[in-house]
């Protein structure tokens, strides 16, 4: 019997950020198991007043549905109302319900304040676009504002950055609910870079001159193509025709991590996904994913993701074959 599909609802608050509603739509609507050849979730899109609605820019969006759908998602998701939202009550009694019920509830970008003034976000931890971020710790003092992340997971609310960021949530999303090879996929299907981590800081403004350097995208394709062997400093920097320095500066400008800190984030997601998709032994990933040994396999994932890697592989590979971490 196949699982039941996950169903997302889309709260759209006018003016609704049309570009990230769509993206999330768009993310989540490849997203699935392994071998799935489906969505893994059921989307809708909700809102007050059922009919136009208002757009942050470009034409009005013709939406359905109403709030009375909320009742039945298994994630709420809040898109839209800007950044002193004029939000119609009824929002946040669905909002207020849905916590109230333990549903996961996610916002982006000015979403985000829709859930404060709802009272979601007291007490945790949360993020927003860049440039709103001193009006929302400033507006909400009960709020731990992460002024350096992409996007925060505080279980079972996860805020996010607008544009790029909205992927970044959702393919961490597919990653909790179906896996590493599920968000790799989907990543892929979106364009979407390598996975980075939630805690990657936002880009608030280009480096003088940046744009008239040679992006190191080939650089760092180069390496995830070469993990399984030593790849230090020198190595990238040879590869770019950088210096070690100039390399660390564009790195961390591209990606918001060094050069080291990105390479061990991606053996940790592709020893992620071939715990899910495999049956090779700890040492196989181990040498596989270059993390050299099981016993520092073991290392990164209890510092990184807080379970063993046999703990990771049960989950979401069980009955699998491979020595015990």
């Amino acid at each position: 019997m196949s699982k039941p599909l996950h169903r997302v609802v889309f709260v759209a608050v006018p003016p609704v950020m049309a570009h990230d509603l769509s993206m999330a739509q768009a993310v989540l609507s490849d997203a699935g198991p392994a071998g799935a050849g489906r969505s893994a979730y059921e989307l809708r899109v909700t809102t007050p007043d059922p009919g136009l609605v208002p757009t942050v820019m470009g034409p009005d969006l013709v939406i359905g549905d109403g709030l009375e759908h909320v009742a039945l998602a298994d994630t709420v998701f809040v898109v839209g109302g800007g950044a002193r939202p004029d939000v119609d009550e009824r929002v946040y009694a669905v909002l207020r319900e849905a916590s109230a019920a333990g549903r996961r509830v996610v916002a982006s970008c000015t979403g985000v304040f829709v859930l404060a003034r709802a009272g979601l976000l007291d007490g945790r931890r949360a993020t927003t676009h860049w440039h709103l971020l001193d009006q929302l710790a400033r507006d909400f003092p009960r709020i731990t504002v992460e002024r350096d992340a992409l996007y925060v997971v505080d279980e079972p609310v996860l805020t996010s950055a607008g544009a790029a960021a909205v992927v970044e949530l959702c393919l961490h999303l597919i990653r909790s609910d179906h896996g590493a090879a599920a968000a790799a996929v989907a990543g892929s299907l979106a364009v979407a870079s390598p996975a980075r981590p939630a805690d990657q800081p936002q880009p608030s403004a280009p480096l003088p001159g940046s744009g008239a350097e040679r992006s190191l995208a080939h650089t760092r394709r180069w390496a995830q193509s070469r993990l399984n062997v030593p790849i230090g400093l020198g190595d990238l920097a040879a590869h770019a025709n950088v210096s070690e320095r100039t390399l660390t500066r564009r790195f961390h400008a591209e990606t918001g991590l060094s050069p080291l800190q990105w390479l061990l984030h991606q053996r940790i997601d592709l020893a992620r996904q071939l715990l899910e998709t495999t049956d090779l032994t700890m040492d196989g990933i181990a040498h596989r994913s270059g993390l050299g040994s099981p016993d520092s396999l073991r290392r990164h994932f209890v510092t990184r993701l807080g379970v063993t890697p046999s703990a990771y592989r049960t989950r979401w590979r069980p009955g699998s074959a491979g020595s015990p971490s």
